[in-house]
Formats: structure tokens, sequence, C-alpha cells
């Protein structure tokens, strides 16, 4: 049986994706303030991941397929995650 996106996604980023890289909070962090270093503005982690679905959807806009719509499915994921975590630690 084949899963669904939404079923994919999860699995990748709570699954795989999370054991190897963390909690994507601290992932995403990391990489928020490479992204500030480089541009010279602050980039949060919400805003890092949104630029990321920015980029699946263009490339969704392309050329369709499976795996961009798996992809933005994981990045919305993930900024909820993100969200979640921190309106845990405020």
């Amino acid at each position: 049986m084949t899963l669904n996106i939404l079923e994919e996604a999860t699995n990748l980023v709570a699954g795989k994706r999370q054991e190897k890289y963390g909690h994507p909070s601290k992932n995403w962090g990391q990489t928020a303030q490479l992204w500030s270093d480089i541009l010279g503005v602050e980039v949060t982690p919400q805003q890092a991941v949104m630029c990321m679905m920015a980029v699946k959807l263009a490339r969704e806009a392309n050329e369709p397929s499976r795996d961009n719509r798996v992809d933005i499915a994981g990045y919305a994921l993930v900024l909820d995650m993100i969200c979640a975590a921190s309106s845990a630690g405020s």
C-alpha cells in the first residue's frame, strides 16, 4: 500500500530526519543563523522553513512531482513543530 503524502512526510520528518538531525527547532535554528550571517539580516527558523517551502512551490509550478508535494507537506509539519516548540518555551 502506498502512503499518502502526509503520511510519507510525517514518517520522514518525525522518523529518520529527526533521528539524524534532532528536533527541527535545533537544526532550523542553525540554518537560520547561517542564512542570517550570509544575508546580513535576521532570519528566523520559521522564515527559513517557509523559504524552503517557496522553493518547492516554485519547482511544483515548473514541473509537478509527488516529491515536491511530499516535501511541502514535510516543511509544513516542520514549521508546526518549530512553532509548537517556540510557544512551549515562551
